[in-house]
Order: structure tokens, then C-alpha cells, then sequence
């Protein structure tokens, strides 16, 4: 199997679901949901499950939260259900979806079934259909922007999305959100510099410029592309935290995924080492790249930079402590809390010297 492609592998020991019951439900509530029935698992995700589910020939793919116990508001089913059986109306890169079920007799939980999508998802490495291209690292690059760019200039009522979530003093929330998520799974270790992150983000924080629907999650491998063209991506996965609220969010949540030149070995960038030797445009381009294209400004992006570490910082704490509470048998989590110290130094560096706000 290839790891450069949108593929699926055998279920994961731990991951199985009552595939039975779930079949016995979707043959009666999903159109299509004929012939014989299989089940593979996409396995890059680090939090919620996501299974490829065959009837006959026709493809589908169910999202399911993670097992064990889940930070409030976090792993929305419902919310990425309503999301995706909606904006594919006016915003082609979001995949349609079908079908929610919120009976948890099914699948242990809430979850969805959505429309399947083919293509390239890149993760460290470019795929052999790319790598002989020219600029393909900054086509690559400059292609996600553009997806970013597109999803906030769509009008969210134009999507039946507006009431999603609530602009006003949404950056607040957020942070106030981020630090009670943080409390719940805080290690002692870590929590002063991550306490001390928190208070220069709140005395800092800056006026959002405008409103827009915002993904909150949106990086390279969250971005599928046609395996032969580096322009443009097709699809955007992961909308679970999805609302209505500062699109510069998203922007920081983009850079701090993103390696530059210019960065040092150590440097806590990039959610896979090989984007380092890819040819990406530098962060300055890439926020160059959406000013230009959105006309929002873009001169507060390092405090957003540095609060997109800090909750990245949270997120890797959560994902350790679901391991070492054994709610989930995937070894990859076991030294995800090894990236705190550094995620938390990165957004002090970020942070300092912005005034307060």
C-alpha cells in the first residue's frame, strides 16, 4: 500500500465496530447501500475513526469520534454532518454527506456517512505522479492557500450556515475553550509555560477584521489533490469544528503546520518531516498569497500563529492521555506529550514582543 495515497488498510486492532449492526442500519437509511458489504479504515487520522465502507462497488465513508473520553465540544459529528450535507451546494472541495445517526445502540456513538472522494492526500512525501513536476512543492503550497482562500470568501447564508457559529468575541472563546481542554488532561510538568502561553495570549489578543466560515483545522493533509495536478485541491476533510468566526484562525492553524527554509532542525513545524525537503513556500509567501486573495489584514497573524501552537500543544496532550488511559491501542500516540515543551516555547517566541491589546 501506498502511503502516498487516500488508502485504506484493514481495520486497526481496537478500532472494530459492531459492523453487523451498522450494515443492518445503512441498508435501511442509506440510498445506495446494496450488495456485498466491506470495511477498511483510513489509518492516518490521529483522533477521529474514519472507515471505508463498500456496498458492492459503490464507495462510502463513515466518521465516528474516538473511543474513550472526549474534551466538550470536541468531535462533532453533528456539527461536520451538518456542515458537509450542506456547503458541497456552493463550496465543491467539501465532500456531500448522507446520512447521521445519533442512536448509539449502532456504533457506540454519534456518527456519519459521507460521499467518497478519490485522489492524493500528501503526507511527507509527494506522490511518483508529482515528483517529476516543476515547482511542484510551491504549486503545492499555494494550491492549499487558494482552497483556504475560497472557503472564506463563501457567504456562509449562502450555505444555510450563518447561525453556525457566533462572530462576535469568538477569538475569546476560543482561547478561554482551549485553556479548560488544557486543564482537564495538564501534566505538571508542562503546565506553567503552558499557563504562562495562555495569559500572554488573553493580554494580547487582537480585533478580528471580518467573519467567515472557518474550518479550525485546515492543513496539507487535510487536502486531497488529483494525483496529477498540484494546483488545485479537489477535496478538504476534517470538519468537525467547523463554525462561523475570525478566518485569520485558520491561517495561524496553516502556518503552524508549515516547515520554512529558514526554520532550525529543532523546530516544532510541519505534521510530517518530510514537508521540510518538499519545496513549500516560506510562510511569508503563503501569507502574502492570502492577503492577496482575501483582502483581510494579515498584520496580527503572529498572535494567531502562536495560539495555533499552543492549542496544538493541547491537542497532542489529549491524544497522549486517551493512550496512556488505554482507550486506544494506537502506538503512535505513546510520545505524542514529548512535543508540548517545544510547541509552548514556539508560541512564547511568537508571542513576545506583540503589545497588549
Amino acid at each position: 500500500m501506498s502511503e502516498h495515497l487516500d488508502e485504506a488498510a484493514p481495520v486497526r486492532t481496537g478500532d472494530d465496530l459492531d459492523w453487523p449492526r451498522i450494515e443492518s442500519y445503512l441498508r435501511e437509511h442509506l440510498e445506495g447501500a446494496e450488495g456485498e458489504f466491506t470495511v477498511l479504515q483510513f489509518p492516518h487520522g490521529a483522533a477521529n475513526l474514519t472507515y471505508l465502507l463498500r456496498f458492492g462497488d459503490r464507495e462510502f465513508v463513515l466518521r465516528r469520534p474516538p473511543f474513550g473520553v472526549i474534551a466538550p465540544g470536541a468531535h462533532d459529528m453533528r456539527r461536520e454532518f451538518r456542515v458537509l450535507s450542506r456547503l458541497w451546494r456552493v463550496f465543491d472541495l467539501a465532500p456531500r454527506a448522507y446520512v447521521f445517526c445519533d442512536d448509539h445502540d449502532v456504533a457506540g456513538a454519534d456518527f456519519f456517512v459521507m460521499q467518497r472522494r478519490d485522489g492524493v492526500v500528501i503526507r511527507g512525501v509527494l506522490p511518483p505522479s508529482m515528483a517529476g513536476l516543476p515547482d511542484v512543492g510551491r504549486r503545492i503550497g499555494f494550491a492549499v492557500v487558494e482552497a483556504m482562500a475560497a472557503l472564506h470568501l463563501v457567504d456562509p447564508a449562502a450555505a444555510d450556515l450563518a447561525d453556525l457559529g457566533r462572530p462576535e468575541g469568538f477569538v475569546a472563546r476560543q482561547v478561554s475553550g482551549w485553556k479548560k481542554r488544557w486543564d482537564l488532561v495538564a501534566d505538571e510538568a508542562n503546565t506553567p509555560v503552558m499557563t504562562e502561553v495562555h495569559e500572554r495570549l488573553e493580554r494580547t489578543m487582537p480585533r478580528p477584521s471580518r467573519a467567515s466560515l472557518v474550518h479550525n483545522d485546515l492543513k496539507l493533509d487535510n487536502c486531497q489533490f488529483d494525483p496529477a495536478d498540484p494546483d488545485r485541491v479537489v477535496s478538504i476533510f476534517d470538519w468537525d469544528m467547523t463554525t462561523v468566526g475570525d478566518p485569520l484562525v485558520d491561517l495561524g492553524t496553516l502556518l503552524n503546520y508549515w516547515p520554512d527554509p529558514a526554520d532550525p532542525p529543532q523546530a516544532a513545524r510541519g505534521a510530517h518531516p518530510g514537508e521540510r525537503q518538499m519545496g513549500l513556500p516560506s510562510r511569508a509567501e503563503i501569507v502574502q498569497r492570502y492577503a492577496e486573495r482575501t483582502g483581510t489584514p494579515v498584520e496580527s497573524i503572529g498572535w494567531y500563529e502562536a495560539f495555533a501552537q499552543w492549542k496544538t500543544a493541547v491537542v497532542v496532550q489529549q491524544l497522549y492521555n486517551r493512550f496512556a488511559r488505554g482507550e486506544t491501542q494506537d502506538t503512535r500516540m505513546a510520545h505524542q506529550a514529548d512535543r508540548v515543551p517545544a510547541l509552548a516555547a514556539g508560541a512564547l517566541e511568537l508571542i513576545e514582543g506583540i503589545p497588549a491589546g
